[in-house]
């Protein structure tokens, strides 16, 4: 059994994905070419914004973002101590400083009570990540910033895909992040990512910061990166964005099953709490227990595969750590969560098996 099998996907759109990447290895245009602009005008429309700037990873999308709304040195930006490096990384990189606030004890995405009370002269930004396929709740945390007059980067490298009231995860603020990351909701073969935005002049500066900061050939009018999408990267996206509107309906019809089989069976984990008005699309089937260590004994025993995310909070990480935060939430998930194999090819009788092991 696979944590997440890309080969079962592979083995769908084999066919759709030869096409493509031949087509590319025809023209011969590696670096921005016709499949970068198809992608983008594609992921627009889907996530129901203005523009999509392909970018060479999730980790870039979020370092562009900031560039573009010019973060730097001394600036303070507002994110969760439950997530992935690359969001804290990329603001300590900047020169910033990353304010942790805790996280909600139901969704463990950042908890917008508890941001207001973190905002200061040097606030810049706040970046929510939507953990685990659920999107933040972004109607608290824009009225907060818009009382404030900062903008919002959703880091949604585990979130497109997901709805918000109807909307698109990556449309929901001023500027959405994503991941392309091979194990994502929609995924390359490599690196890649991708930023969102409605705003012309945010638009523009991340398509010149992608590209070195150049707006035509040899001019360049800001500090850029290089940060574009490879083409065959992109090529291999469209071929998956045939079905990725079917594989999100497997991924919550999948989530669904295991919290039932679960609460059925009675078994003492807490699943995951998908708020009224959310749509997931489970980039990790997360539960919680008292007991990790010994559950992930029992299932490695089993020859089921499973993954702790995230077992060190950001504020403990040696790169960031501070006292600075009171993050008891943060840091009890830490310690007490863990994740099944999750994939839109996962059948009912491996779920079965998987839940069984739990029993």
């Amino acid at each position: 059994m696979k944590f997440i099998d890309l080969k079962a996907q592979y083995a769908r759109i084999e066919e759709q994905v030869n096409i493509r990447i031949r087509q590319v290895l025809n023209h011969g245009q590696y670096i921005m070419g016709p499949e970068v602009q198809e992608l983008e005008a594609q992921l627009a429309e889907f996530v129901g914004v203005k523009h999509c700037i392909g970018v060479s990873s999730g980790t870039d999308a979020l370092l562009a973002a900031m560039m573009a709304l010019e973060i730097g040195l001394g600036d303070e930006v507002i994110t969760t101590p439950f997530t992935f490096i690359a969001t804290g990384e990329m603001i300590a990189l900047l020169g910033a400083k990353p304010v942790f606030v805790d996280v909600d004890t139901e969704t463990y995405n950042i908890d917008p009570t508890e941001i207001e009370k973190s905002i200061t002269s040097r606030t810049k930004a706040i970046i929510p990540v939507s953990l685990f396929g659920q999107c933040a709740d972004f109607d608290a945390i824009n009225a907060i910033a818009d009382r404030h007059a900062l903008p919002v980067i959703e880091d949604g490298a585990q979130s497109l895909g997901a709805t918000y009231n109807g909307r698109q995860s990556c449309g929901l603020s001023t500027i959405g992040c994503t991941s392309f990351f091979p194990s994502k909701p929609l995924g390359c073969y490599g690196d890649a990512g991708a930023c969102f935005t409605d705003d012309d002049q945010l638009a523009s500066r991340m398509r010149e910061i992608r590209n070195h900061g150049q707006n035509r050939r040899y001019n360049h009018p800001r500090i850029g990166l290089n940060a574009r999408i490879d083409t065959l990267q992109a090529a291999i996206l469209l071929a998956k964005l045939e079905l990725f509107p079917e594989e999100i309906e497997a991924r919550r019809n999948i989530g669904a099953n295991y919290s039932q089989m679960i609460d059925e069976r009675k078994l003492p984990f807490v699943t995951p709490r998908i708020m009224q008005g959310n749509t997931s699309v489970y980039a990790q089937y997360t539960l919680l227990s008292d007991d990790r260590e010994k559950v992930l004994e029992k299932l490695k025993a089993a020859n089921i595969p499973t993954a702790v995310h995230y077992p060190i909070p950001l504020n403990r990480q040696p790169a960031l750590q501070t006292d600075e935060f009171s993050l008891k939430v943060a840091e009890r998930l830490s310690e007490k969560v863990f994740s099944l194999p999750m994939h839109p090819y996962l059948t009912i009788e491996d779920q079965d098996r998987i839940v069984s092991a739990l029993g």
